[in-house]
């Protein structure tokens, strides 16, 4: 049974989210010295942009953490619908390029204006390696999983 094409892209990027968040632990396990977050998405600060876009008051790094998890695994489903719509417009490889750009122009502005952190262009170089390569894993997770989907007829 056929479903609709923004189920199809939503659990496709429930799926890239999956392997955003996988990408962070085998880098953890390749970088076992590393103390800290690996970039910005890997931090406190999502949970302490939406806890202050929220007006919640005093909130625990725990619950900073908390957020940031629901957010990133709320965005990322939903983000799936934007590839879903490039796909159909404009087809794949382009969708998959747009699509990127637009993950990675929200990180580079977003977390600068909103989360107070350095420019892009301040970041360490191995933070820097870390968010290209994360949202890379993604774009292709959503990607795979959205063509092999439409392929298999769900």
């Amino acid at each position: 049974m056929k479903s609709a094409w923004p189920v199809r892209s939503a659990l496709a990027g429930t799926a890239g989210t999956a392997a955003l968040s996988l990408a962070y632990v085998v880098e953890r396990k390749l970088r076992p010295r590393h103390q800290g977050p690996l970039d910005y998405d890997d931090s406190l600060v999502p949970g302490q942009i939406v806890a202050s876009i929220m007006h919640l008051p005093h909130v625990t790094a725990k619950e900073d953490r908390d957020i940031g998890w629901a957010l990133r695994w709320s965005y990322g489903s939903a983000f799936g619908l934007w590839h879903g719509i490039l796909r159909r417009k404009v087809g794949e490889p382009w969708a998959s390029a747009i699509f990127g750009g637009t993950l990675m122009t929200a990180t580079f502005t977003l977390f600068p204006l909103l989360g107070r952190t350095p420019p892009p262009s301040k970041w360490p170089p191995d933070m820097m390696a870390t968010c290209l390569a994360t949202h890379a894993a993604y774009v292709g997770a959503v990607a795979a999983v959205d063509d092999r989907a439409r392929r298999l007829g769900i």
